[in-house]
């Protein structure tokens, strides 16, 4: 941990013990403004080892619910809350709780902790992998090299590895993720091609790729389980078809298109918000949305959302397992908010 974030969380720390959460949690200040937290994944098994600036613990998010509940805040559906925000009728400690990508861990580990806590929330979807059952090929592959980061992969010629490759380093297996993803690329594969590469990439390193893929590791969630989420008590939202923010106009909006017409079928409910795949922004793209008649969009910019700010760039909180729970609670309250500048965690309104 660096000396700044040491100094921050005392700061935060010392703010809790005087009792400053608490009388910011029930300020005006605070009730005029929106908290939107943003989470990626709940693990199945260790994927918060693998990734902790994305993902949480199961016990970690159960943790969270229990202060957000413990605080009293008012958990809205993101829309109402938006229409709230915009007539000054937000009810105190107001928050969004959101979901990025629509992955099969929320629909068994989120979901049945937010209807006990009936709690609502926002699940930003893509839809490609929702009618594939089959793990995200970048992703897998990732988790696999990282499942034998203390052993070296061998020589793999048929994905042009010619000498042994040092996995105990995210730089390391960072440039073997790189290749495949490239070779795929400049071989066409195909979804269920790009799946089989997978498996033989476990093979290579000895693991079970049919046991994890029983598992649903690193899967979104299926058609089934997206419309039945999305009729009982989660609003599905516009994450792109397939992850991704196209440079130009008729491919982005058609990402936004089929993204939205897969979701309409599945839920029977329209979709107009929209969060964008990894953060990144354009100033183009709002545009684009626009013509989409989508209504706002989510980045991973941090702060709380004021009546004023742009409804193509709402910031969220990115909880992840880095991030403690004072410093969780900090957000709740509103502390944080006032010592944070808000930046981007990722690429951020990119400009010509």
């Amino acid at each position: 941990m660096s000396q700044i974030r040491r100094v921050k969380l005392a700061a935060i720390q010392a703010i809790k013990t005087i009792g400053g959460f608490e009388r910011l949690a029930n300020s005006r200040w605070r009730q005029k403004r929106l908290l939107i937290l943003c989470y990626h994944g709940i693990s199945l098994e260790d994927e918060h080892l693998w990734r902790p600036t994305l993902y949480v613990s199961a016990d970690m998010l159960e943790n969270r619910l229990r202060a957000i509940k413990a605080m009293e805040c008012s958990v809205l559906p993101l829309g109402e809350a938006l229409n709230l925000l915009r007539t000054g009728d937000l009810p105190p400690r107001s928050v969004v709780i959101t979901f990025d990508d629509g992955t099969y861990d929320f629909y068994k580990q989120a979901w049945p902790r937010l209807q006990r806590y009936n709690f609502p929330a926002t699940v930003y979807q893509t839809t490609y992998y929702s009618d594939r059952e089959m793990p995200i090929f970048n992703l897998i592959c990732s988790y696999m090299l990282w499942k034998r980061r203390e052993t070296p992969l061998e020589p793999v010629r048929e994905f042009g590895i010619h000498e042994p490759r040092d996995l105990s380093t995210e730089e390391g297996r960072i440039q073997v993720v790189t290749g495949l993803v490239a070779l795929s690329e400049r071989d066409r594969l195909s979804g269920q091609q790009k799946n089989e590469l997978a498996r033989r990439l476990a093979d290579a390193l000895g693991i079970d790729f049919s046991s994890l893929s029983s598992k649903r590791v690193l899967h979104l969630m299926n058609a089934r389980e997206v419309a039945e989420v999305g009729r009982v008590s989660v609003d599905v939202q516009l994450h792109g078809h397939r992850h991704r923010t196209p440079r130009d106009e008729m491919s982005f909006r058609q990402e936004i298109r089929v993204n939205r017409e897969r979701i309409q079928a599945l839920t029977g409910r329209d979709a107009n918000h929209f969060c964008y795949p990894s953060g990144a922004y354009r100033q183009e793209f709002v545009g684009w949305l626009q013509k989409e008649h989508v209504v706002s969009a989510t980045t991973c910019d941090p702060g709380l959302v004021q009546i004023n700010d742009e409804l193509f760039r709402l910031p969220r909180f990115l909880d992840t397992s880095l991030r403690t729970q004072v410093e969780f609670d900090s957000w709740l309250s509103g502390a944080a908010a006032l010592m944070a500048m808000r930046r981007s965690v990722s690429p951020r309104y990119i400009r010509e």
